[in-house]
């Protein structure tokens, strides 16, 4: 009995820390702990509210805790398995982190609780999903960038060295400059204009530059992501369903562990009457 209460207890718990409100409570700490931790920075906000900010921010952090102990209890083990939750325990151990002068790296890190949006939000927790699975495939858009930059450093080093030695003096300079170029920074009068004056066909050799790597390479890199996210929203949806499922199921296990409940009950009591009928014929 004490086992089967103890599971209905973590059941229940399950239920409020997976609830739809129980998530937007969460959402709405971690929203109001970032703002007061913005205010700590502001000299005079300290000086008007210092005390009320410093307690908001220590009233956060212990709701932080407590979530994570419900998480932990109603979880067990398996809490630490699930990437996200390591996230949610590292950013808030951090957070404890003492107060001396040697930890001040540790304590300005506090803002990193904000991060918590992105494990609790499903949408940005989506989005950081495909990126991290869009990895693996900028591996070769990665490698072409790389050879596409190289060659053109060698070429400018070569053509516009001499006369623009801080900007292509060396292959590293050149690096640079291009990549200050494929942003689109300053490029045109502040780069490309100065060295068509000396080179007035300098723009054969930039205008192709900007094309392959601003326009062409660039948005090889947003088809990846936007594909990764394609593949994880279909995942999402197939999860979904599933989860939806299993609660169906579940909920038809509740349903028949009463009906037998019930059923159990009265032939308890019909077996009961039978035997105190037999009990006064006798």
């Amino acid at each position: 009995m004490e086992r089967v209460a103890l599971s209905s207890g973590r059941a229940r718990l399950r239920r409020l820390v997976d609830s739809k409100p129980f998530e937007r409570l969460v959402v709405a700490v971690i929203v109001a702990n970032a703002i007061t931790l913005g205010l700590e920075t502001s000299s005079a906000a300290m000086a008007v509210a210092g005390p009320a900010i410093l307690f908001l921010d220590r009233l956060a952090l212990l709701f932080f805790c407590a979530e994570l102990a419900l998480r932990i209890l109603v979880y067990g083990p398996a809490f630490f398995r699930g990437p996200w939750n390591v996230f949610d325990f590292v950013v808030v151990a951090i957070s404890l982190a003492p107060a001396s002068e040697g930890f001040q790296i540790l304590r300005a890190l506090r803002i990193l609780r904000a991060l918590r949006l992105l494990s609790v939000v499903p949408e940005m927790r989506r989005v950081v999903q495909a990126l991290l699975a869009a990895i693996p495939g900028m591996g070769s858009v990665v490698a072409l960038l790389l050879l596409v930059f190289y060659v053109f450093a060698v070429m400018a080093t070569k053509l516009f060295g001499a006369d623009f030695p801080d900007w292509f003096g060396s292959v590293g300079a050149s690096l640079y400059s291009l990549f200050q170029i494929m942003t689109l920074e300053s490029w045109s009068m502040g780069i490309v204009r100065p060295v068509m004056e000396k080179h007035p066909f300098a723009w054969l050799f930039f205008v192709p530059f900007i094309l392959i790597t601003s326009f062409a390479v660039l948005n090889l890199f947003i088809a990846l992501i936007v594909n990764a996210m394609q593949k994880v929203h279909e995942s999402e949806g197939l999860g979904e369903t599933i989860r939806s499922e299993h609660a169906e199921v579940l909920a038809a296990l509740d349903t028949l562990r009463a009906e037998l409940r019930e059923l159990r009950r009265a032939v308890d009591r019909r077996g009961a009457d039978a035997l105190a009928g037999h009990d006064r014929s006798g």
